[in-house]
């Protein structure tokens, strides 16, 4: 768009004139040396702040940015036109052709953006001699532009967002179900078609539920994030270790060739958690029980490739926990009978089918009985099922807890009766679940239901412990021990021997009692190392001024050893197996039994 300045002063002067002082786009002429030739009231006054349209002839766009930069040097992000304005301005007459730019800068303390258009201006031989331009304010569209992409932005970072809460776990960080599910449907698929073999790895913390309840889940989340963090590192890039949710987690191994593969890498990721993780002054010490089912023979769909690791997790602790066991079909139906038995252990909860059984504990030097530890029965119609059936499963489930506390009401009313008609005047004794001692409620329903017998008959209750239970979590269960035998009640340490509490902790422990294990009285007196470990329990009870109990005695040989060597309580079949309620009250009417 060629110009010369003959043109402006040509008869048409006027008009023009009058055209670019009341049009609002910017229009102006500038010399090589990009000094105005022309401006007109419109930049005059949005732009070059200048005082009339003859203020800027001579001068250029630097001189304008230097003044207004003078009055805002202050300001270090103060940004003007004119060193923009002298960049394109020098581009269009290099490039000797017309050409579109967007401008902005700070104009009366705000960003001012223009659309200029600028091209070379000529004299009448064709020479550039300057350039002409005209701009247009598009300050309100480009915010309307920067706020449309600010916006977009922070759509495109929620949608980020969304998408990884969507397929991550929030406090691990790794890959969460749907995710997991997503990516071993396509292993499946895979395997499938090109004939290889992948594992699946279900991998459960064991007794997570009892740091959770005696730690907080504060200390169990942190146990959570740290577990993932140590076994991550083991395992490779191809393969996919997720969260599933709780203490579940799912390992995905692609393309095992070999067996040994498995084994391997299981006993790598054992190993790494014998550690024992230490958070805040907690040391905790965890195992895993970890089912492998292996794909497609074990399962061609996710859904049933999941379910059948799942079966072989729990066939695993069933075998004691931590350890691991591969899937075969017979845990299918244990899975089945396992749904069942749970299903028939609350409907039995909620129709209070749980009953109190007593074991008479003896004084074998006067055939009296002494005390009675509570056992569990569950009456199912005419069968009386025995605990090793239901409890393994009551204590995963935490049903254990209500059942316990069931037992508890029932054997206190029956103890209460026979006090009161004057049938016994012994102790009564309880076994504590660890789910028991973790609930935190459980201080409190002492209170109101041990207590009130306390007050009536002190020293009457006991309560029995494993070490097992106490080294499981020291400091927690210590204090409630301490804080049950404030309340009077006696605490024993049933199962003594099979533990591995060490006898300088021993004596610290708020107990009264020590109760011999029957797997070192069964084969008494005849076996010499289940000799030596009774009488050293005995003699061990002595020195720290304790009771002991022998539990599980079948006959008179053991009974005549036991009190021998200094423990005459005696308990077991040889005097009495345990007895329901009306047996019991017979067995306390017969002459020798009264206490």
């Amino acid at each position: 768009m060629p110009f010369n300045l003959d043109h402006l002063k040509s008869h048409h002067s006027e008009l023009l004139d009058l055209l670019t002082e009341t049009l609002p786009d910017m229009l102006w002429v500038k010399d090589l040396n990009g000094n105005y030739l022309y401006a007109n009231q419109a930049i005059c006054n949005e732009l070059l702040m200048a005082k009339d349209t003859q203020e800027p002839i001579g001068k250029n766009d630097l001189f304008f940015a230097l003044r207004e930069r003078h009055k805002h040097k202050e300001n270090p992000n103060w940004h003007t036109f004119g060193e923009l304005c002298f960049d394109s301005d020098k581009t269009v007459i290099e490039n000797d052709k017309a050409m579109k730019f967007e401008e902005y800068g700070n104009v009366k303390g705000k960003m001012l953006y223009l659309e200029v258009y600028k091209a070379p201006f000529y004299d009448k031989s064709g020479k550039i001699i300057g350039t002409v331009g005209v701009g247009r304010d598009i300050t309100q569209l480009k915010n309307i532009q920067l706020d449309l992409s600010k916006t977009l932005q922070e759509l495109q970072a929620q949608r980020e967002i969304l998408e990884h809460q969507a397929n991550y776990d929030y406090l691990t960080q790794l890959p969460n179900r749907t995710q997991f599910m997503n990516r071993l449907s396509q292993v499946i698929t895979q395997n499938l078609h090109n004939g290889t073999n992948s594992a699946l790895l279900f991998i459960d913390l064991d007794h997570f539920k009892e740091v959770n309840d005696s730690l907080g889940h504060y200390i169990g989340d942190r146990l959570l994030i740290e577990f993932a963090k140590r076994i991550h590192p083991v395992i490779a890039n191809e393969n996919l270790l997720a969260r599933l949710g709780g203490d579940e987690f799912c390992l995905i191994l692609s393309n095992i060739e070999d067996l040994c593969e498995i084994d391997t890498l299981i006993g790598r990721i054992m190993r790494l958690i014998d550690e024992p993780f230490v958070i805040e002054e907690h040391w905790l010490y965890v195992g895993i029980s970890i089912g492998v089912a292996m794909s497609p023979n074990d399962g061609t769909n996710p859904d049933e490739l999941l379910k059948n690791a799942d079966a072989a997790m729990y066939s695993a602790k069933r075998n004691g926990r931590n350890r691991y066991g591969f899937y075969n079909p017979s845990m299918t139906l244990q899975s089945k009978q396992r749904i069942g038995l749970e299903s028939a252990l609350r409907k039995a909860l909620h129709q209070e089918e749980f009953e109190p059984y007593f074991q008479p504990q003896i004084d074998a030097t006067t055939g009296e009985i002494i005390g009675m530890e509570v056992l569990m029965r569950w009456i199912n119609g005419s069968r009386v099922i025995t605990p090793d059936t239901f409890l393994q499963l009551a204590e995963d489930t935490g049903m254990i807890v209500a059942i316990d506390r069931l037992i508890m009401q029932k054997a206190l009313k029956l103890y209460l009766k026979w006090q009161k008609f004057g049938l016994y005047s012994g102790t009564i004794s309880f076994n504590l679940a660890s789910r028991q001692i973790e609930d935190n409620s459980f201080l409190e329903f002492v209170r109101h239901t041990i207590n009130p017998v306390l007050e009536r008959y002190p020293n009457s209750i006991e309560l029995e412990v494993t070490e097992t239970q106490i080294m499981l979590n020291q400091n927690r269960f210590i204090k409630v021990l301490e804080s049950l035998q404030s309340f009077g009640l006696t605490i024993s340490i049933d199962d003594f021997g099979t533990g591995y509490s060490s006898l300088a902790y021993l004596k610290n422990l708020p107990i009264s009692k020590l109760k011999i294990d029957r797997s070192f009285v069964e084969d008494l007196p005849h076996n010499a190392d289940d000799a030596v470990i009774a009488t050293t329990i005995i003699n061990l009870a002595k020195s720290l001024k304790l009771k002991v109990i022998a539990e599980g005695v079948e006959n008179k040989a053991q009974v005549d050893f036991l009190v021998q060597h200094g423990c005459s309580t005696i308990q077991g079949y040889y005097f009495s197996k345990a007895l329901n309620y009306q047996d019991m009250q017979n067995y306390l009417t017969t002459p020798t039994s009264k206490g």
